[in-house]
């Protein structure tokens, strides 16, 4: 009988999280995290059957995946692994669902790298390292996209000409799919509700952002578009702008295309307003240390979060609960308070203390009168490994 250990990476914008799933006892052999990858000393570290904790000489992704490969080698779970699942953050039309991959659709999965600059290209060197290291051991790729493919039409179609959507996929597609997956099963499950009569509102905040309307389980609506600059300010991306800025901006500043979303896509958002840092953690420091340019980050950051939610909300007939779930969402309570705070018609009353420690046993933070909100962690990991291993053992 072959393994059911799964190993699954998620190449995110500024961070690697890994994981070895066994399948058959569903638990998780080890699990870890290389972040801040492009600062001054990023680190690796690792929980489970081994623990342990390590910086990384270089910055960067290709550095972090290196560290790991030394680790897998020195764990002996190379020889394990029975599959291999990634997080793609863009499948664009041409993948709906996961996929095992092969030569032909990684050509096609490396074609939609311009629709995700930020992600894609990074979600590609994972499965290159992993295609080296173990050249005949199965990938599969998990679409962040693929959720939200229940979108109705007049959700997602743009108000531009349609040779460009005929020709070129223009279109919202939205991202963060995987984790809305897995919070839509873990929120259903505290609410002892069917998934598909659960109808909420979901936050995922993280370096990256995005809000999601769920009705029936399903996707109806969500705040990224074509690609995920689009809607909610981010850690370094600008979330949704006028779009004439950039030509506006090409003009003023004698700068190319490129230069351009360059800096809306590396150089906007939290860090392009705080002038400081892209991590809510180091800004709220900031803030209590007196940084109006922090302040003034958090505050934007949270209104334009708080907005998102309301205009989603008219997507939904009901409203079982609001989620919020991602690093932020799960673990700055201060953020999650002002976010309600700039949504004063929703009438919501937060439990201070049930905020303050992430939740009850149930993950609610309202007030038992108010409008139910909760906080969820999300598992996108066990998702992917959960895909990996059904398509692993039905080739």
């Amino acid at each position: 009988m072959s393994s059911a250990n799964i190993l699954v990476l998620n190449c995110g914008s500024s961070s690697i999280k890994f994981a070895i799933f066994n399948m058959r006892q569903n638990s998780v052999l080890i699990s870890g995290l290389a972040e801040r990858l492009y600062e001054v000393e990023p680190v690796i570290s690792w929980s489970g059957e081994f623990k342990g904790n390590t910086t990384i000489t270089d910055q960067g992704h290709q550095a972090a995946l290196d560290k790991l490969a030394t680790l897998l080698a020195e764990w002996d779970i190379l020889d394990t692994l029975s599959g291999i699942g990634h997080r793609v953050v863009h499948g664009g039309e041409k993948f709906s669902a996961s996929t095992l991959l092969n030569e032909d659709n990684l050509a096609a999965l490396k074609s939609l790298n311009h629709l995700a600059p930020l992600h894609n290209p990074v979600n590609m060197q994972g499965i290159d390292a992993c295609k080296k290291l173990l050249p005949n051991l199965p990938q599969v790729a998990v679409f962040d996209t693929a959720f939200h493919q229940t979108m109705p039409e007049h959700a997602y179609m743009y108000a531009v000409p349609q040779q460009w959507y005929q020709d070129h996929g223009v279109r919202k597609y939205g991202f963060h799919g995987t984790s809305y997956r897995y919070i839509v099963q873990a929120c259903a499950q505290q609410l002892n509700k069917p998934t598909n009569e659960l109808n909420i509102l979901c936050a995922h905040l993280g370096n990256g952002c995005s809000a999601s309307a769920i009705v029936n389980g399903q996707s109806v609506d969500t705040s990224m578009g074509l690609t995920p600059l689009d809607g909610l300010i981010m850690g370094t991306r600008c979330g949704s702008v006028d779009p004439g800025l950039i030509e506006f901006i090409m003009n003023a500043e004698n700068a190319s295309i490129s230069d351009v979303m360059e800096s809306l896509n590396k150089k906007s958002g939290l860090l392009g307003l705080s002038q400081c840092s892209n991590d809510m953690r180091t800004l709220l420091s900031e803030e209590a240390d007196g940084n109006t340019l922090a302040s003034r980050a958090i505050n934007t950051f949270c209104y334009r979060i708080a907005r998102e939610l309301a205009a989603l909300s008219a997507s939904l007939p009901t409203i079982d609960a609001i989620v919020f779930t991602g690093g932020i969402g799960e673990h700055a309570a201060a953020v999650r308070q002002r976010i309600i705070n700039f949504w004063p018609n929703a009438q919501i009353t937060l439990d201070a203390e049930h905020n303050r420690s992430n939740g009850n046993e149930q993950g609610i933070i309202s007030q038992a009168d108010s409008p139910m909100v909760m906080v969820l962690a999300t598992n996108e990991e066990l998702m992917i490994a959960q895909d990996c291993y059904e398509l692993c053992n039905n080739d």
